[in-house]
């Protein structure tokens, strides 16, 4: 009798404890934020922070994940009232392509998010929401977003970027998922500087680039050589000022205008990057370093890395030819240093176990007498298209009954 009643005890603690961790899951659940008629859950918040954390997010992730979810409630309701559904295979494209935007396959991509936490489904959600409100603004803005020919004749007398050049100063600051908001803290600060002597002063105290020296001051460089991402940004800016803190793989960018000019000869629009990544093992480590030397000395063109990489795995040597817009953001920011042939030892691997040897092979011009006339329109049009988004999205934000539990 004894041991049937200890048996009943313990099935009633096990009992107690079950429900206890069923409550609980059941409140992650629950809904934490009304948008409208729809619910969003302290589990979707959980993982969207989760997620920004994962893709290194400037910002609070707590603020920035309650922000970001609420716009795509509103985002989906629009599309939904448009009649707008994203097809399955348009989400497993956009899911390939953000994936592409940190050199991973989509299945790799979603491995390294669930290895943090991250579902599959979280990020899927992440990428229908911006699909079906790209799809909602072309339906919504196409006609208002064309621009004239007098406006690109407009543009391309003041901004186009052909045949410009740009002297700017970096400053990339290293930033592990610890330090990232000290680091942000600091780059905010800088951001605001205005002096090229100050900025100077801040990349010689915290800059990792080899122009760390210098001051972090580079070449002139074509504006057509910069990754796309960067190119309006230092458009917009005066002498002296600084651009918005830039995030990249463990590290956050700033460049500084210094000056621009006009050349005589229009810049050729760069259709692909070809280049080479070659890893070494110890990351920034002495004996890393020494080896990098050796190799500068053994090789002259990109071909001569197969005859260093005979015998190894055939991960330790990629070879890609990229449109400018696809390559890595850290990567395309070297390689816009570099001209053919040349090398950069500046970059590490995402987890710092192996130095990226990286060898620009060559760019390869697109021959089209209209191609900047193009690109100008383009630019015209994405930009109107964004503000009249943004502005739509204010609008349904503000007429939104949004309720926090």
């Amino acid at each position: 009798m004894k041991f049937l009643w200890l048996h009943m005890l313990g099935a009633l603690a096990l009992i107690g404890y079950l429900d206890t961790r069923l409550a609980l899951a059941q409140g992650q659940f629950d809904p934490a934020i009304l948008v409208n008629e729809d619910a969003i859950t302290g589990y979707e918040l959980e993982q969207r922070e989760l997620f920004l954390r994962a893709l290194k997010a400037p910002g609070d992730v707590a603020v920035e994940a309650r922000k970001g979810l609420i716009e795509d409630r509103l985002k989906l309701q629009a599309a939904r009232a448009a009649g707008i559904e994203p097809l399955p295979e348009g989400i497993e494209s956009g899911m390939e392509e953000f994936a592409k935007r940190a050199n991973l396959s989509k299945d790799q991509f979603v491995a390294e998010l669930e290895r943090v936490g991250v579902s599959k489904e979280t990020y899927r959600d992440f990428v229908s929401s911006g699909i079906v409100w790209r799809e909602v603004v072309r339906q919504r803005f196409g006609r208002q977003a064309q621009v004239s020919e007098a406006e690109i004749d407009r543009a391309l007398q003041a901004t186009g970027d052909s045949g410009v050049r740009v002297l700017i100063s970096e400053l990339i600051m290293p930033a592990s998922d610890e330090e990232l908001p000290v680091v942000m803290e600091r780059a905010e600060r800088i951001a605001k500087i205005t002096s090229i002597e100050e900025f100077s002063e801040e990349a010689r105290k915290y800059s990792a680039a080899a122009t760390r020296e210098n001051g972090g001051k580079l070449d002139w460089l074509p504006l057509a050589n910069l990754p796309p991402l960067l190119r309006p940004q230092l458009l917009t800016l005066t002498t002296g000022e600084v651009t918005a803190p830039i995030p990249v793989p463990n590290a956050v960018a700033l460049f500084q205008l210094r000056g621009i000019q006009e050349t005589t000869r229009d810049a050729p629009r760069i259709a692909a990057v070809e280049y080479a990544t070659y890893y070494i093992p110890g990351g920034r480590s002495d004996e890393a370093r020494t080896r990098a030397a050796e190799l500068r000395a053994e090789i002259d063109t990109c071909d001569d890395l197969y005859r260093i990489a005979f015998g190894q795995p055939e991960s330790v040597l990629s070879r890609e030819s990229q449109k400018p817009a696809e390559i890595p953001r850290d990567i395309a920011l070297e390689l816009a240093k570099l001209d053919d042939d040349e090398i950069s030892t500046a970059l590490t691997t995402a987890d710092g176990q192996a130095l990226v040897f990286l060898m620009l092979c060559g760019r390869s011009a697109e021959i089209s007498e209209d191609a900047s006339r193009e690109d100008v329109a383009s630019s015209l049009r994405q930009r109107r298209l964004n503000t009249l988004s943004q502005s739509y999205l204010d609008q349904l934000q503000a007429e939104a009954r949004i309720v926090e539990n």
